[in-house]
């Protein structure tokens, strides 16, 4: 039993520490933490041209972009406070013309039960851009329109139907100048895979169905009112003062960031203790006199002692002459007038 036990607290050990070094890399992580030290932030790019069906098309993509130049600083912060890199910048390009520079073509892919459009970008443009600006690799992400064959349930979970629903989703890879693909999103190197979408663009109206009284459910389009109130509820950012953050860029950049942190930050975090200095015998204490601070100048002030205080002497008044018993009372004495001066 108890060799049970030692071999169940080993393996619980061995696993936290499998857990804490996860490498989602597609490169070893010290390879990676080594070659990429300034990492650029491409503005988030939104692919107009991919499956996008909304019937308000135009207006939801400039919505989208709206709401990429308002949130994509939040997610330049929540990286810089991974504390895996030395540099974190966001480059200042315009994202319409970027993207159009160096995009190459797009292919919608099933990858272990995961659809998402993958993207790939012309070599010669990408080493371009990380030349120009000094950096080791470039993180491009892209806003696009996917559709996939879904069973959705009802709010009361009575009902569910299987169809084709079109969702915004967002992808990204983290490319050298070599055009080598370090780090994807969505990440197959989870142990338990999940692609979460961005924004779901249709819905099944159970509702209409249910006071209709029919088994046919429709499927539609959200307004693109609704969507931007969605896209509008926001909280105060944890990582920049005086700012908010949309709640679904928030749930997405969480799960991107948290793939990017290293739990030693090669750049920051906690010092190293130093060990404690061994004890050594203190020779013995020798007194020394006690150093007076010089005293600030003060005005000359006279030495001359002040004379000494003289106290008048007591002088004694004469005992009064008591007459003898049977003696005549003495004649009072006048005194003598003082006559003013003529």
């Amino acid at each position: 039993m108890m060799r049970f036990f030692t071999f169940l607290l080993l393996a619980l050990v061995a696993l936290f520490a499998t857990g804490c070094s996860h490498n989602y890399y597609n490169i070893p992580r010290e390879s990676y933490e080594k070659k990429v030290r300034t990492l650029g932030v491409a503005p988030l790019f939104t692919d107009a041209d991919s499956d996008i069906r909304h019937p308000d098309r135009d207006m939801l993509v400039a919505l989208i972009k709206d709401f990429n130049r308002k949130n994509e600083p939040e997610l330049v912060a929540g990286i810089k406070n991974s504390g895996n890199y030395f540099s974190v910048t966001l480059l200042n390009e315009d994202p319409d013309k970027l993207f159009a520079n160096i995009f190459f073509r797009r292919e919608k892919r099933d990858d272990a039960g995961i659809v998402y459009n993958k993207y790939f970008y012309k070599g010669p443009e990408i080493r371009e851009l990380i030349t120009k600006n000094n950096l080791d690799a470039l993180l491009l992400l892209v806003v696009s329109g996917i559709t996939t064959r879904e069973n959705i349930y009802s709010s009361n979970l009575m009902s569910k139907l299987e169809a084709d629903y079109n969702y915004l989703t967002i992808s990204g890879q983290i490319i050298d100048s070599e055009g080598n693909v370090l780090w994807e999103f969505p990440n197959f190197r989870q142990r338990r895979l999940s692609y979460p979408r961005f924004i779901a663009l249709q819905y099944p109206d159970f509702d209409e169905a249910n006071a209709n009284e029919t088994d046919k459910v429709d499927v539609k389009f959200k307004t693109v009112q609704g969507i931007n109130r969605s896209l509008g509820k926001s909280s105060p950012s944890q990582l920049r003062r005086n700012a908010a953050v949309s709640d679904v860029y928030a749930s997405i950049f969480d799960e991107m960031v948290a793939m990017l942190r290293h739990p030693t930050s090669p750049f920051g975090g906690e010092k190293k203790e130093s060990p404690p200095a061994q004890p050594r015998q203190q020779p013995p204490a020798v007194e020394k006199p006690p150093v007076t601070a010089p005293a600030d100048p003060v005005a000359p002030t006279s030495t001359t002692a002040p004379p000494p205080l003289t106290v008048p002497a007591k002088t004694e008044s004469p005992a009064p002459i008591v007459p003898p018993p049977g003696s005549p009372p003495a004649e009072p004495i006048a005194s003598p007038s003082i006559a003013p001066a003529n």
